[in-house]
């Protein structure tokens, strides 16, 4: 089984930090799953794919960490 997108092609879109791609991963599949507009064609049942799918397509952008 051919998993797509890689973690190698995510990790390019957020700079090669692995802990930003899975910050940005949880927090737009929080937001699918709270019911956010999907950005992306694919069909599939997880949001965490889902949300994988659009960082890879460069619809989801990586927002700066604030301090709350």
């Amino acid at each position: 089984m051919i998993v797509k997108p890689t973690v190698q092609e995510l990790l390019e879109k957020v700079e090669d930090n692995r802990y930003s791609l899975v910050i940005m991963t949880a927090r737009r599949a929080r937001q699918i799953a709270s019911g956010d507009p999907v950005q992306t064609k694919a069909k599939d049942r997880s949001v965490v794919t889902l949300a994988a799918t659009e960082i890879a397509e460069g619809k989801v952008e990586k927002l700066e960490e604030t301090e709350e």
